[in-house]
């Protein structure tokens, strides 16, 4: 029997046939759901995850669409839909990869949400194979796929918008000037993307480099206060020569202070503390300018000038009197100087700013057993151990203070 292309299906048979099965989608989403999310929790900044079941007034609005294109036995891929939402650009790839491999992907596209835009404004869209385990477990759904969507937050945010004004209303824009708006729009949401991603981008950066000079100054921390307790012969570094340091006038402020920081870490101070005072001079804000001064007071602690390590580690103070980094770092230059009960002053102020630091209570304990007294150093040693059991430079203090008191 030829099929008759005219042929309108019963409405009211598709619906008892779509509701039959509407349980089961929502649970065999709830089931991707689930296994996406314990995929992307290792990730630093996991994406969130939308699910979208597909209601049946717009199920069978493309069934009939399906019916009059000439496709006999329509199958509606998007019954249940996923949305892959990821703070910035680089972490799409990242999530795509994710996805396949937790799911078997049928199909790949990458979409622009509109034609006339000037501005390619693109998701990524994944057909994925239901796992044959949760299709079992969830009983007959009417569906095989899943769609799934991956976009960042601005991206989605304007599909969200867009789908409000193209698919839930019969305006479409037909003049210029409402064409021109809208590519508008979209072309600063793409910016606002790609300029997020440069601000994230220059904060790995300069994370890195942060942590970097952390370990360095640690380090010269312990080659100057630990060889005051114990005999152990500590490796000097070897600093790379100094280079000429350009013109740093025209440069910005973060530019500065990430240059300032590389140069730090790569032993170069004193083209660090030229550019850290190139940042005050252009008179950065309080809490800013506090942190400057601690990064530069790092420096001079570094070149051995711990007079002018002190004096700026007293001034990132004043300009933010909860810096307690700063009352630490001052505490170890005055540790350095042997002037023990100023350093344990400066150490007393940063506990009372943040009490849980165990380095600060370390070297507060180390002051206390240069001015003899033992039982204090004792409590400051064992507070330490009940943070960090584990460490061995707080053990081997224990060790010490229990020698010398005979316990």
């Amino acid at each position: 029997m030829k099929e008759d292309k005219n042929y309108i299906p019963d409405k009211k048979t598709l619906l008892k046939t779509f509701e039959a099965g509407e349980e089961s989608r929502y649970n065999i989403a709830k089931s991707i759901e689930a296994r996406m999310e314990k995929a992307f929790s290792l990730l630093h900044s996991p994406p969130t995850i939308k699910l979208r079941l597909k209601k049946f007034p717009s199920y069978y609005r493309k069934y009939i669409l399906m019916l009059k294109n000439g496709i006999q036995k329509p199958q509606i891929t998007d019954m249940i839909g996923i949305r892959v939402i990821c703070p910035f650009n680089e972490d799409l790839q990242e999530a795509e990869k994710i996805i396949n491999e937790q799911f078997e992907v049928n199909e790949r596209d990458v979409k622009g949400n509109s034609d006339f835009k000037e501005f390619g404004y693109e998701s990524t869209h994944l057909l994925i194979k239901i796992p044959d385990e949760i299709l079992k477990a969830h009983g007959q759904s009417c569906c095989k796929v899943a769609e799934v969507q991956i976009r960042t937050i601005l991206q989605d945010a304007w599909a969200e918008v867009e789908h409000e004004l193209f698919y839930k209303t019969e305006f479409n824009p037909i003049d210029m000037p409402m064409k021109r708006k809208l590519a508008a729009v979209n072309a600063s949401l793409s910016l606002a993307d790609w300029i997020f991603q440069e601000i994230r981008n220059y904060q790995k950066q300069l994370n890195s480099q942060l942590g970097k000079k952390r370990d360095i100054f640690h380090q010269k921390i312990e080659e100057k206060t630990d060889a005051l307790l114990f005999a152990n012969t500590y490796a000097q570094k070897i600093s790379k020569p100094l280079s000429s340091v350009t013109d740093v006038k025209d440069i910005s402020r973060d530019d500065l202070l990430l240059m300032a920081l590389v140069a730090q870490n790569e032993n170069r101070f004193e083209e660090a503390i030229i550019m850290y005072s190139r940042i005050l001079e252009l008179k950065p804000e309080g809490n800013i300018s506090s942190l400057i001064y601690t990064h530069r007071g790092m420096a001079y602690f570094a070149e051995s000038k711990y007079k002018e390590a002190i004096a700026d580690f007293s001034l990132a103070l004043k300009q933010d009197e909860n810096s307690y980094k700063a009352a630490y770092y001052r505490g170890v230059v005055k540790s350095v100087l042997k002037l023990y009960s100023e350093a344990i002053d400066d150490y007393n102020l940063s506990l009372e700013i943040n009490p849980y630091q165990v380095y600060c209570l370390l070297r507060r304990g180390q002051a206390y057993y240069h001015i003899g007294d033992y039982p204090q150093a004792l409590s400051d040693c064992e507070a330490c151990l009940s943070l960090e059991p584990n460490n061995k430079t707080i053990q081997k203090f224990l060790a010490l203070l229990k020698d010398k008191l005979k316990m």
